[in-house]
């Protein structure tokens, strides 16, 4: 499962607690990846990131599908919009697993509230920015129904929403 959204959208809290969920299961948090990068990185929200982000993205494909190969159920915690879709769909077409895409979106100033309160390194903190990637996760076309709506919900309901929507398949994205 892909859990995605803007910063400050819970996709750590949430994926930390939807791991709880599943036995054996494996989070993989896409802030991590990035941070594999110790010279040439650039900030994934900057112009002259694309390719970074294409092999960041590839990496992270070919990490989950095998795990999920492997008989893990596996969460993937990162900012993957739509447009970044594609290595997921090859990896788990290849692989024989199931994708599915959740994204978290609250509205605009519940995710600024949350993002820029962040304190870790490399967290993305600065609201221009965040309303940058929050803007891209507006309109996901069809995939509009991998949407879940956090702003008025807890932690708690959030992940419940998840699960109920995995149960019912409605994140499931089409190889």
């Amino acid at each position: 499962m892909l859990l995605s959204g803007p910063s400050g959208a819970g996709k750590s809290t949430v994926a930390g607690l939807l791991t709880s969920h599943f036995e054996p299961a494996v989070e993989l948090h896409g802030d991590n990846f990035w941070g594999y990068i110790k010279r040439g990185w650039i900030a994934p929200w900057l112009a002259g990131s694309r390719r970074q982000n294409e092999v960041v993205m590839g990496v992270l494909a070919t990490a989950a599908c095998g795990y999920a190969t492997g008989g893990y159920q596996v969460i993937c915690d990162a900012l993957i919009g739509p447009w970044y879709l594609e290595p997921f769909r090859a990896a788990a077409a290849g692989s024989g697993v199931a994708l599915h895409y959740v994204v978290l979106r609250p509205d605009e100033p519940t995710a600024l509230q949350r993002a820029t309160r962040r304190t870790t390194a490399r967290a993305l903190t600065d609201p221009e920015p965040v309303r940058f990637l929050h803007s891209q996760f507006a309109d996901l076309g069809d995939l509009e129904p991998n949407a879940v709506d956090s702003t008025a919900l807890s932690v708690p309901e959030t992940v419940t929403s998840v699960l109920t929507g995995l149960a019912a398949g409605r994140f499931l994205v089409p190889g």
